[in-house]
């Protein structure tokens, strides 16, 4: 499964100084819910392999208040030049389905 979105990066507010987040767009959050029911990992999270721009890694997302949370590394933001409120064109790959 494949997805493509982009949405505004955030900060965490538990944790302002070190994590940064995009989170999944409801249509496409449900739509990895259903396909991931059972087959969740610690916390509900499911594993990913993502791209922002020319960066490329595998990390996991986690089910947030509106869908879920994808952790943006501070390396990944300084290479994409990303920016807190701006948006981020992501593309997601869940791993093993």
């Amino acid at each position: 499964m494949h997805l493509t979105f982009t949405a505004p990066l955030w900060k965490w507010d538990a944790r302002p100084d070190l994590w940064t987040f995009v989170t999944v767009p409801e249509e496409e959050s449900d739509r990895i819910l259903d396909r991931a029911e059972g087959r969740t990992r610690g916390f509900g999270s499911v594993r990913v392999d993502v791209t922002v721009g020319g960066t490329a890694w595998r990390t996991s997302i986690f089910p947030g208040e509106d869908g879920y949370w994808l952790p943006i590394k501070r390396v990944v933001r300084d290479a994409e030049g990303l920016s807190l409120g701006g948006p981020v064109r992501v593309t997601l790959r869940l791993v093993d389905f």
